[in-house]
């Protein structure tokens, strides 16, 4: 364990972590977007790490906490709902997708008590029967938690959180009614604010053209926010103010 390496005088171990991640309902359906950096202790390891990992063609997971077991989670449940779909000629439902999530999570505990593998995701749908896109989070034993509006979880969550409701509540536009550019553009700024005051969260760099992940889930499935685009609301939400 940690605790004991440390105790025997040996050097602690630093397990690496990925860090911010959001995930918000638009008009269109399911925005979720993760900033690009691991860190393990104060140590930057990785400026372009994927956190947003697409599951099947409707289901995309983003990962905080440990990205090898989150990795390895959403390896093993992407194999998982294939399995289903080949055998039963059916797509698995949400909700047997959303209890499966929450088993390998739970599974994964004697790593998380250790503290060693913890992983905290958010899980994003797009429900044809409601026509509507749906977002979940959890907690590290595999507790399921359904939000309606927006949820974010990391090291620099805590920094936008309040951000996210007050903007929700109080904004000229509720998240659910933005349209898609501008909800992208929403997720930038808010990535670049949990940068601000949270070291563990990276944001764009400039040299290595690297940007936050962002995907979405709408009734189409899923789709990846290119690079090009990212560049252009960039210019247009952060760099223009």
């Amino acid at each position: 364990m940690v605790a004991e390496a440390t105790a025997s005088g040996g050097p602690a171990f630093q397990p690496t972590e990925g860090t911010t991640i959001l995930a918000l309902r638009y008009g269109q359906g399911v925005l979720i977007a993760g900033d690009r950096r691991a860190t393990a202790g104060n140590a930057v390891i990785y400026d372009r790490a994927d956190k947003v990992l697409p599951i099947d063609d409707r289901s995309v997971m983003a990962i905080s906490g440990s990205p090898a077991m989150a990795y390895e989670i959403a390896r093993i449940l992407e194999h998982s709902f294939q399995y289903h779909r080949r055998r039963q000629l059916t797509e698995m439902s949400i909700e047997a997708k959303l209890r499966r999530l929450s088993i390998l999570i739970r599974d994964n505990l004697p790593m998380a008590i250790q503290g060693i593998g913890a992983v905290v995701p958010i899980f994003a749908t797009y429900d044809n029967k409601d026509e509507t896109g749906k977002i979940f989070f959890y907690d590290a034993l595999g507790a399921q938690f359904e939000v309606t509006d927006f949820t974010t979880t990391g090291s620099g969550s805590s920094a936008i959180r309040g951000v996210m409701y007050h903007l929700n509540r109080w904004g000229q536009t509720p998240f659910a009614n933005l349209p898609r550019d501008e909800a992208i553009g929403l997720s930038l700024r808010l990535l670049f604010t949990a940068s601000e005051y949270d070291s563990a969260t990276g944001r764009y760099e400039q040299t290595a053209d690297v940007f936050p992940t962002v995907k979405t889930v709408t009734a189409d499935g899923f789709s990846d926010v290119s690079v090009d685009e990212l560049r252009g609301l960039h210019a247009r939400f952060i760099e223009a103010g």
